[in-house]
């Protein structure tokens, strides 16, 4: 099987994106919010949403399930109160379910959160709880950054953060670091805000002792790892000059990346630096480079085609990137897999 662990639900029904136009409006102008009741999305429009896509491109690329969560850009952490995020993840959630319940076979959910700008994650657990144990959910999408692009959240190493990482591990199941939507004009979402924020994950990890603290938390860095692969140096040097181990015993079954790199060298680089134990297939499709590469004929993001041709994993290391790896760092996925195929989703 071949597990795509980074896919987002970015070919939603027009009409969630007119209630969050609504919703965001109603906050910007305070006044009354649309109701959640008018919000309308028929199973039909789901199927055609998914088949003409997502489902597509997984059959056209001989990949088998994604590990499916709401649009990235779209949580919108840094907009209105806990309130009106928390409405908004609760739709989104739930909208991901109703995928996952009508393709159990090619879809598993991962919840976002209702973060909020300097509200505790523990106001995050509630609905981590109901995702994981009513929905089925195997993970969540974890934002470092609720401010949109202004960092001013604590390091992911902070006490702050504790509560979370505990009701994590006590549900068994891991987090991507994922940011949402920037509004800080100084940067540009997909193309340096996300990596940006990858990248400063992983600064904060390697110079702390959170995984003391949490053996068993499990992180997903999504876009390659951010810098971090490309300049292995750098930061390997970094760690050592701290007095910290070497970078591979510091990620050890604690930190991961995906394959969400968008050319063969870099995949390549990629493969050659970071352990294959701790990387993960994915190619986040139908998001953030959705165009054909002119040099090859082929989609940027099918990063499958690079995985196949590296020349830096064995049979038993890609055996491991396309499955092993997902079944090791999503420990619910296996049983949710099995249950979803019986039809029990």
């Amino acid at each position: 099987m071949i597990i795509d662990c980074h896919g987002h639900y970015t070919t939603e029904p027009k009409d969630l994106h007119r209630f969050r136009k609504e919703q965001t409006e109603a906050v910007k102008n305070k006044t009354p919010l649309p109701p959640r009741a008018g919000l309308k999305m028929s199973d039909d429009e789901i199927r055609a949403s998914i088949e003409g896509a997502q489902l597509k491109l997984q059959r056209e690329r001989g990949t088998d399930l994604t590990i499916f969560s709401p649009r990235a850009s779209g949580m919108g952490h840094h907009i209105g109160d806990f309130a009106v995020s928390h409405e908004w993840t609760e739709i989104c959630n739930d909208l991901i379910h109703r995928v996952c319940t009508l393709f159990p076979k090619n879809f598993i959910g991962v919840c976002q959160l209702p973060q909020t700008q300097g509200e505790s994650p523990t106001s995050s657990i509630k609905e981590l709880e109901r995702c994981v144990k009513e929905l089925g959910m195997v993970g969540c999408n974890l934002n470092p950054d609720p401010s949109g692009g202004y960092f001013n959240a604590p390091p992911l190493t902070d006490k702050w953060w504790y509560p979370f990482y505990e009701k994590m591990i006590e549900l068994d199941v891991p987090a991507m670091i994922h940011v949402s939507g920037c509004c800080n004009p100084a940067q540009h979402t997909t193309g340096s805000y996300y990596l940006n924020a990858d990248t400063m994950a992983v600064m904060q990890l390697i110079l702390s002792d959170v995984f003391k603290d949490f053996p068993k938390l499990k992180l997903i860095v999504p876009h390659g790892g951010g810098a971090v692969p490309y300049h292995w140096g750098r930061f390997r040097g970094i760690a050592l000059d701290n007095k910290r181990p070497e970078l591979v015993e510091i990620m050890g079954n604690n930190i991961f990346f995906d394959t969400c790199v968008y050319h063969q060298p870099g995949i390549d680089l990629l493969t050659k630096v970071v352990p294959a134990d701790n990387i993960l297939f994915a190619s986040e499709m139908v998001g953030a480079v959705k165009g054909i590469d002119p040099k090859t004929g082929n989609y940027f993001d099918d990063t499958k085609r690079y995985v196949d041709a590296t020349p830096n994993l064995s049979v038993a290391d890609k055996q491991k990137v396309f499955e092993g790896n997902a079944l090791k760092v999503y420990p619910r996925l296996k049983a949710q897999i099995e249950k979803q195929m019986r039809g029990n989703a």
